[in-house]
């Protein structure tokens, strides 16, 4: 069937063959990944249209508004990224969620420059195709944060690196070792790919070629230069956010197991529509895989050693030291398996198979922009999120609103609960700093030095226990304050939905003419909202 069609395609087809004419032209390729792009985008306008930005998305912004070499938390990528997506985008939900689908659709462009080493024409665009049926790059793209600013560094790294075997040349040494440096500080995590880049060095047989070079020193030296500004920053300010990687360790054998498992079958169910497309379009030439693996070319091979390390090494750190390994920390590197299993088939693929993938990767996309993303705003407008995001703007705006009316001021500084700080830093109209404690996430603390003569206000859900209890810890300790108490309510396209209350704690500026006794403020506010 696939042989007669494409010696006489139906006329619904021949416009897709014409398009996969355009692959080698250079057209195909990026064209599909825009239309990926925009569609996706679309989705999660709808999807999300009265819920806010997830808080991952909002921490990213935030970091970026002030350039570090690293943050408490997390290496500086996700914030340097924000902060020079901002600096030409508005910041407002649909701009933060364009960036999330640009940085899959870059993250796609980049793994067909791998794909273009091994294989031309439309098994390039099949490799496209069975990715964009994996959760990889919507649904974990849309949380930017340090997981999916890795969803583009992997694969450039990996190009880089193919290209610096195979040439040997100091240019891609050089740019070997600054790629490799833009993974790590995107998430250290990215050692195990680093790492894996050695492991299949070593094992390929043209090891003593390379390593006899100047390339791989080149790539070191280089790799280090670049990483200078973050390890100094790590070494000057107490390495906070290796400190919180390494939070991830637990030293329990037992639970690693339990982890590892997990681990692997995380990977697997997320490969599982593309991996039974695969089957159907192979069929009984899947017998031929022990063959096609055998005649593997020393490209593709070093490539299986890169894939194998990546999933390899993080399994045995984990039992060795009893770490955390969710299975989304490893998203970004489904595509190297994706390009071994269809670059790997030594049998042609007809282009029969090629217009059905894209038509069911369609049909997807046009299922989730028409059906499932109005449902689930409707759904989530009622029922709400767990990190209650769809209340974000409404309690930003409000305090903003009280902020003002209270002091005659705009509002310079948030804090509170982690996510609402964020939130209430994006939403407000004066786009507060966030002075929440990052670096005490779990015990808390003081506001990180707020200015006393601008003041600061702190935020958290009535239902919070623990952002409560900071917030009584603190009240006493500052000069006089200001408690309240409202309720937001979320919408979508005016119709209402969930509602729940807010504490607020403001503390005023110094020559502010804020009430002198806050318990009589905060007194007469609860009745008023009783």
């Amino acid at each position: 069937m696939a042989e007669r069609s494409d010696r006489a395609p139906a006329r619904w087809r021949r416009p897709f063959l014409r398009w996969l004419d355009g692959v080698e032209a250079g057209w195909a390729a990026p064209l599909l990944i825009a239309c990926f792009v925009a569609i996706w985008t679309l989705y999660l306008a709808i999807a999300y249209a009265g819920g806010g930005l997830h808080p991952d998305t909002l921490e990213a912004w935030t970091l970026g508004r002030d350039f570090a070499w690293g943050y408490a938390k997390h290496p500086p990528l996700m914030g340097w990224v924000a902060a020079a997506w901002t600096s030409v985008f508005p910041a407002s939900d649909w701009s933060l969620q364009l960036m999330a689908m640009a940085n899959a659709g870059l993250a796609l462009f980049f793994v067909d420059l791998v794909s273009r080493q091994f294989v031309t024409g439309h098994k390039r665009i099949l490799v496209l195709l069975l990715l964009m049926l994996t959760p990889a790059y919507q649904f974990h793209a849309q949380r930017f944060n340090a997981n999916a600013v890795l969803l583009a560094t992997w694969p450039l790294a990996t190009w880089c690196f193919l290209r610096a075997f195979e040439t040997r040349g100091s240019l891609w040494a050089i740019a070997l070792g600054c790629t490799t440096a833009l993974a790590m500080v995107g998430k250290y995590y990215s050692i195990f790919l680093v790492a894996s880049f050695a492991f299949a060095a070593l094992a390929h047989p043209a090891r003593r070629a390379y390593f006899t070079s100047a390339s791989p020193w080149i790539s070191v030296v280089t790799g280090l230069v670049a990483l200078a500004p973050h390890l100094h920053w790590l070494a000057t300010t107490g390495a906070s956010s290796f400190t919180y990687a390494l939070a991830h360790a637990n030293g329990i054998a037992a639970s690693s197991l339990v982890e590892v498992r997990t681990f692997v079958l995380g990977l697997v169910a997320a490969m599982g529509v593309a991996g039974m497309l695969w089957v159907l379009i192979a069929g009984t030439r899947l017998k031929q895989l022990p063959s096609d693996f055998a005649a593997m070319s020393p490209s593709l091979r070093l490539l299986f050693y890169v894939a194998i390390g990546t999933i390899v090494l993080p399994m045995l750190t984990s039992l060795a030291m009893g770490t955390d390994l969710p299975s989304l920390w490893a998203l970004q590197g489904l595509f190297l398996f994706v390009i071994l299993i269809v670059c790997g088939a030594r049998y042609p693929i007809e282009r029969f198979y090629t217009v059905n993938v894209t038509v069911i990767v369609a049909g997807v996309a046009l299922a989730a922009v028409l059906i499932v993303a109005p449902i689930h705003a409707v759904h989530r407008n009622d029922q709400g999120y767990e990190e209650r995001r769809n209340l974000y703007a409404q309690a930003a705006r409000e305090v903003t609103r009280q902020w003002r009316e209270l002091t005659g001021e705009p509002l310079s500084a948030v804090s509170g609960d982690g996510s609402l700080a964020f939130a209430s830093a994006f939403y407000s109209p004066d786009h507060p700093s966030n002075v929440g404690p990052f670096e005490h996430e779990d015990t808390w603390g003081f506001p990180r030095k707020p200015s006393p003569d601008r003041g600061w206000a702190a935020l958290c859900f009535r239902d919070q226990d623990l952002c409560n209890q900071w917030m009584e810890w603190v009240s006493p300790r500052v000069r006089h304050y200001v408690r309240r108490e409202f309720t937001v309510r979320a919408s979508l396209w005016g119709r209402p939905g969930l509602a729940r209350e807010v504490v607020v704690l403001m503390v005023p500026p110094l020559d502010s003419k804020a009430p002198a006794s806050a318990a009589d403020e905060f007194s007469a506010n609860r009745r008023a909202t009783e």
